[in-house]
This record gives structure tokens, C-alpha cells and sequence, in this order.
């Protein structure tokens, strides 16, 4: 009986030169200037985020700045991956206050002492608040205070600067107006990797 050869073994050279080619020492570009329509290269960067703890006082990845709106106990796992040009974020929580709404999003420096440390909501493009242009994920917590969210979003993280920190806020977010993006007091953060 012949063997076969599988098809992509033909072009594995071709591919792998490809690949070797741009591996440059070039610095990292970014996946959307402001004034540019998308980059299709950048937006083909793979990237996948982490970030999981329980929120406490003390905490370096995972800090609470409002015990009576994130309990003792009170975790979250997030990932966020990003390739061929569409990124799915998924949020988890455990712990939290029994059904209430919380609102959270992904912001662009690691968290701090402060929740102002966490710096702006992270943007695809600078300028607009919107649930398409920054990624929002809002929960409401179950009769055991446990919660789930997923964003999808048909756009890639900026490889030079990806968000550093999921914020949970006190409220749900604002979706138009001239407070659109605003959700009220940080009450937790989430460095993500």
C-alpha cells in the first residue's frame, strides 16, 4: 500500500522561510494607527491574555478597593485571545454579591494601589466609548454570586500595547451620551498577562 504524504509537507519550507523572513529585529508595529484603516499583518498576531485570583487587600494581581461590593472570597479568571484579526474575551467570577449587576472592562496599565492606577479603558481605536471600540464586559451575578461574560470583537490587540487589567466597576456601563464607557466607581482589578 502507498503511503501518503500529507499536503502541507510540500510547503513546509516555503512556509518556514516566510516565517524566518519576518522575524526581523524590526520593532513592533502597531496592529491600527489612528489614522489608518487596520493593518491585516498586525491584526494576524496571535495573542492570548491571562489573568485569575482572589481579590484581596494585599493582592499584586488581583485587588479589591471596595470590600462591601467584592466580598472576602471573591476571584475572577479572565482570558482574551486574539488572532486572524477577531479577539474573544471570556470573563468568570465566583464570589461576588448575589445577583447584582457589575460592570467591567479591560483597561490599559496593570493595576496599582489605586484603581485610578489602572489607567483609561483599553481602545481599539483612541477616541470613542463604545462596546465595539473597547472591550466591556458587564455580569450579573446568580443567587450564589457567581457570574460569566463574553465579548467578541472582529479586531486584533495592538501587539506593542495589549490591555494589562480587567476593572470591575460599581454599576453597569453607560452605552450612549456623553457618558458612554462610565460605570461608576473601581471597586476591583485584575492584571492580566
Amino acid at each position: 500500500m502507498p503511503t501518503r504524504m500529507p499536503v502541507l509537507l510540500p510547503v513546509l519550507p516555503v512556509l518556514l522561510g516566510l516565517l524566518a523572513a519576518g522575524c526581523g529585529a524590526s520593532p513592533p508595529q502597531l496592529a491600527h494607527p489612528a489614522d489608518q484603516p487596520g493593518d491585516q499583518a498586525a491584526d494576524q498576531v496571535a495573542t492570548t491574555l491571562n489573568g485569575a485570583g482572589e481579590f484581596t487587600t494585599a493582592g499584586a494581581s488581583a485587588i479589591v478597593y471596595d470590600r462591601k461590593l467584592v466580598p472576602r472570597g471573591a476571584q475572577a479568571s479572565l482570558t482574551a485571545e486574539s488572532s486572524g484579526g477577531q479577539t474573544i474575551t471570556s470573563l468568570v467570577v465566583e464570589g461576588f454579591l448575589p445577583r447584582r449587576a457589575y460592570g467591567a472592562h479591560l483597561h490599559t496599565a496593570p493595576c496599582g494601589k489605586a484603581g485610578a492606577d489602572a489607567g483609561p479603558h483599553y481602545q481599539h481605536r483612541p477616541g470613542q466609548a463604545s462596546a465595539d471600540n473597547e472591550i466591556w464586559l458587564d455580569f450579573k451575578t446568580d443567587s450564589e454570586g457567581s457570574g460569566r461574560a463574553t465579548a467578541r470583537h472582529p479586531w486584533g490587540f495592538d501587539p506593542a500595547s495589549p490591555p494589562r487589567s480587567l476593572v470591575v466597576h460599581a454599576k453597569t456601563t453607560k452605552t450612549s451620551g456623553s457618558e458612554a464607557g462610565d460605570a461608576g466607581e473601581r471597586v476591583a482589578c485584575l492584571t492580566i498577562s
